[in-house]
């Protein structure tokens, strides 16, 4: 019966503070994408049962319906648990547009495919998705925020809006437990940790395998200019690395044997003020061709310290950032995000959020089903 309850608070509280406008037509085209059938077309949506409103009306509450955006993040942020570390999935994806050529801003934007080179270029609108993991190895990826990519910004200008948003929301609880940002190397350089080096959130990111780095400079000799950067360490010689800060071996049921080692206060060299700890993940050393090693970048809370966290445990935080991806996938194959053909952009974010209601509403009915 909690959840029960839970469920019907965020479906009403959704329909009297997020919706402002048309906000009838819009909550029954979520129940309508909640309770139907697969449908091959947006209109379709007008025609099942749940939905009570005629056919029109689906696109009046994409056209014309009002929505709260700040609110229902928001809304969204509130039903992530207070208690305990909280872990954030940070990724990009593409909303394919080809044949719209009237649509604004549409970008070029990379889409990962099956394809042989291993992704593709699409034309479209470029989203950033923000999304609570509660656990790992599953496709649950709950967006707290999902921004469409303007064709002045990049993903990671938007990632750090939306990260900043989070700390506005939960700066308190930060204080108390960690809260983690997880990302691709596509975010892992000072790009993205510099701004966000005073928030109170933690990051952990990929980084490429031929990123060069530099240590603390020391102290000052005396002579001449200070020095501005120190020894240098880069990720493809193992000779420049020295001996690490700390190091960790473990057995995973996925990964084999590991082996972890971390070098603490790094920098890159168009950045001497954003210092952070690289970590070296070797999996699978028990086999004759382990797999190929790969860098995380972990830049901890300004009020904790990354001695303060065991490599093991960052690592297995580190498995909490794919299922952003199967939920990505989900929501464009099972929730239709991406099936309409709206006239223009601003319809395509209202749709989003109509979306990211339902992807929360199946969340929080799970345990009822």
């Amino acid at each position: 019966m909690e959840q029960f309850n839970n469920l019907i608070e965020f479906r009403q509280a959704t329909y009297e503070h997020g919706f402002t406008k048309a906000r009838d037509a819009q909550f029954e085209l979520v129940d309508a994408l909640l309770l139907g059938r697969p449908i091959r077309s947006f209109p379709e949506l007008s025609l099942l049962a749940t939905f009570r409103r005629r056919w029109h009306s689906s696109y009046a509450a994409v056209e014309r319906g009002g929505q709260d955006w700040e609110w229902l993040e928001w809304h969204f942020v509130r039903q992530v648990p207070t208690e305990g570390p909280k872990l954030f999935s940070l990724d990009g994806t593409a909303w394919p547009h080809p044949a719209a050529r009237a649509l604004a801003d549409r970008q070029y934007v990379f889409s990962p495919t099956a394809a042989v080179d291993g992704g593709s270029i699409v034309v479209g609108h470029p989203y950033s998705v923000l999304a609570w993991v509660p656990e790992p190895g599953s496709s649950w990826g709950l967006p707290v925020s999902i921004r469409r990519a303007l064709s002045q910004q990049t993903d990671v200008e938007v990632g750090i809006q939306q990260v900043k948003q989070l700390c506005h929301y939960r700066h308190e609880e930060m204080l108390e437990n960690l809260y983690l940002i997880i990302a691709d190397a596509k975010y892992g350089n000072h790009r993205f940790l510099a701004p966000l080096r005073d928030e109170p959130c933690g990051a952990l990111v990929r980084m490429r395998r031929d990123r060069v780095l530099y240590g603390a400079p020391g102290a000052y000799s005396g002579h001449g200019r200070p020095r501005v950067h120190g020894d240098r360490f880069a990720f493809k010689e193992p000779e420049t690395w020295g001996e690490p800060d700390a190091m960790a071996e473990l057995e995973h049921p996925r990964w084999g044997k590991v082996r972890l080692r971390r070098w603490d206060d790094k920098h890159a060299r168009q950045d001497t003020d954003t210092w952070f700890s690289v970590i070296l993940v070797e999996a699978r050393m028990e086999r004759e061709n382990p797999s190929a090693p790969f860098w995380l970048g972990y830049q901890p809370p300004p009020h904790q310290k990354a001695e303060g966290q065991q490599l093991e445990d960052l690592w297995h935080w580190y498995e909490y950032r794919w299922p952003v991806e199967p939920s990505i996938r989900f929501r464009k194959q099972y929730l239709n995000w991406t099936l309409p053909r709206f006239q223009t952009a601003e319809r395509c974010d209202r749709w989003t959020m109509l979306v990211s209601s339902a992807q929360w509403q199946l969340f929080l009915g799970r345990d009822l089903v």
